[in-house]
């Protein structure tokens, strides 16, 4: 075989090499695209020209002048027909190893490979037909558009699957690492970050895989998959988050990286079986997307620094409360971010932890050797803090050694599951919390609920009707905003999500009031103006500032 690879075995730390000294990329990219590699399992070259770090042509070019082998030009392509026909070779096995018979001279094959260490398909495809071969360098996205113009897409994704037989697990670890089945789930995961999706739904049917994306929190139905797709696809993902392929009777938890359109993307794996099968739930943590500043987060100007002022306090605990998904940790990071300046000691113990935080000391709960919130909270109070996060306050354990922090000097933030600010002091006196101790600690609690984000290219001006208004309680002549649907909102009238927040500050009458035992509904009455800043005064500020709709605002305030 003509012009054989100078490079070594170990390809992928002479690339990383080659490149930091051609200067084509930097020692920090270099070293975040090997993290990603161990993690994901793609070569190196793939996750470099994925996360936009090199160019393909780059890759050409150093392949080229480290091997010897020549670039393929423009020319060099063929046209009419493939050099080898379709009913002789594989084409499953050229996009497997992006290898592409360009030419024929004599007895000599000429192959376009994207990665010297592909030489060993190279020599096979000139086994197959009787002849030498002669390999050049191009790019793969080159090599793959070739291969679909001359032999087509290839064999049929419905087809691949027929093999898939979940009983055969050493077919199905063949399956999972084949092209196709790798694409298929980037592909999904491509699109749903392209859709601004928090969650992927893989949902097994009789007669399908039932894709759904969730956005703006509500699922949307995508073009489902063929049921034969189930057992690869389900097994893909389980590879990629490292967990085990032949357990499908039990749930399992698992958590992966990928790289889409340039930058990294965190998943976090939720399966489960169910009666046709395993079903998947993929929550999408996108840290370029995460907004860690109050007023991003839809936080009022007066409302953010309201936030601030009592995160600037020495000591105290803070409360975020709500359902699910409304969007508490968020608002726990952009607290953290607050007051992330280097002089403190911050401390977090969560489940799961959904994004990194620089600077900050991450802690995951491991109930299987003990490690609950309440065990991480007591060790901290040993780790000189000064201020630390529980993920929830869930008993009355983590909630004596919350306050116990608090008295002894630090600062505490959590989250509770109630429906208001104030619902959150009941439920902590509910726990069995003395009064006089949470009237002492808590500085303030934060309510709050997710509504649809108004999109700002199509929203036009709309008048409520009676039963709207007096929910409301606003006039005839008020004016607020609805959406009307375009190509940039997918005509949902909608794109993204805005907090509605509810603050309550403990001054002196809501620490009485506290130490009454009153009822939520009395301290909601009760606290002054000045300390309870509502929901509905927050919703009725942003639609009419053409941020949400009304609808939106009576959803989630008059929900109790």
């Amino acid at each position: 075989m003509d012009g054989r690879s100078g490079l070594s075995p170990d390809s992928a730390t002479e690339l990383g090499a080659g490149l930091l000294e051609r200067g084509a990329v930097s020692p920090d990219a270099l070293a975040r695209a090997r993290s990603i590699e161990a993690d994901s399992g793609d070569d190196l070259a793939t996750i470099l020209t994925r996360l936009g770090i090199v160019s393909e042509q780059t890759l050409v070019d150093y392949f080229s002048e480290a091997t010897g082998l020549p670039r393929v030009g423009d020319a060099e392509w063929p046209q009419t027909g493939p050099v080898i026909a379709a009913e002789q070779v594989s084409v499953a096995f050229l996009r497997d190893h992006l290898v592409m018979p360009i030419a024929s001279a004599g007895q000599t094959l000429v192959v376009a490979i994207s990665d010297p260490l592909q030489m060993f398909a190279a020599e096979a495809l000139g086994q197959l037909v009787g002849m030498s071969v002669t390999c050049r360098i191009a790019a793969r996205g080159a090599i793959e558009a070739a291969i679909d113009r001359l032999y087509g897409t290839g064999r049929s994704e419905d087809a691949l699957m027929a093999d898939a037989d979940e009983d055969d697990l050493e077919r199905l670890r063949d399956l999972v690492s084949d092209a196709p089945v790798i694409r298929a789930v980037n592909r999904l995961i491509a699109d749903a970050v392209d859709a601004r999706a928090s969650d992927i739904h893989l949902e097994p049917t009789e007669d399908r895989l039932a894709v759904r994306y969730r956005i703006d929190g509500v699922l949307v139905e995508q073009p489902a998959l063929p049921p034969q797709m189930r057992a690869a696809l389900v097994s893909r993902i389980k590879v990629m988050a490292e967990l085990n392929i032949a357990e499908r009777r039990l749930p399992q938890d698992g958590r992966l990286r990928v790289a889409v359109r340039g930058h990294e993307i965190d998943l976090r794996v939720a399966i489960a079986p169910s009666i046709h099968g395993q079903t998947v739930v993929l929550r999408i943590l996108d840290k370029s997307g995460l907004a860690l500043d109050f007023k991003e987060l839809g936080f009022a100007p007066e409302l953010a620094q309201r936030m601030q002022d009592t995160l600037a306090r020495p000591h105290g605990i803070m409360l975020v409360t709500g359902p699910t998904g409304s969007g508490k940790t968020t608002t726990l990071y952009a607290a953290l971010a607050t007051i992330n300046a280097g002089t403190r000691k911050i401390l977090t113990v969560e489940d799961p932890i959904e994004y990194r935080l620089p600077g900050i000391v991450q802690t995951q709960v491991n109930p299987a050797i003990g490690l609950d919130f309440a065990a991480a909270l007591r060790s901290f109070l040993r780790q000189d803090p000064d201020v630390m996060m529980v993920g929830e306050i869930r008993d009355l354990e983590t909630a004596q050694i919350a306050i116990q922090a608090a008295l002894t000097g630090h600062g505490l933030l959590s989250t509770l599951h109630t429906n208001s600010a104030a619902g959150a002091i009941t439920r902590l006196l509910d726990m069995q919390v003395e009064p006089f101790l949470l009237a002492s600690t808590l500085n303030a609690v934060v309510a709050q609920r997710l509504v649809r984000r108004l999109c700002p290219h199509c929203k036009v001006p709309h008048t409520p009707g009676p039963g709207q208004r007096a929910a409301l309680g606003c006039d005839e002549h008020a004016t607020f905003w609805r959406g009307a649907g375009c190509a940039e909102c997918g005509h949902t009238g909608f794109k993204g999500r805005i907090a509605l927040v509810e603050f309550l500050e403990v001054d002196e009458t809501v620490a009485q009031l506290i130490l009454d035992r009153a009822d939520a509904r009395e301290i909601a009455r009760r606290a002054g103006a000045g300390q309870l800043y509502t929901m509905m005064e927050d919703g009725l500020a942003k639609a009419s500032a053409g941020l949400t709709t009304v609808d939106e605002v009576l959803r989630v305030t008059l929900d109790g």
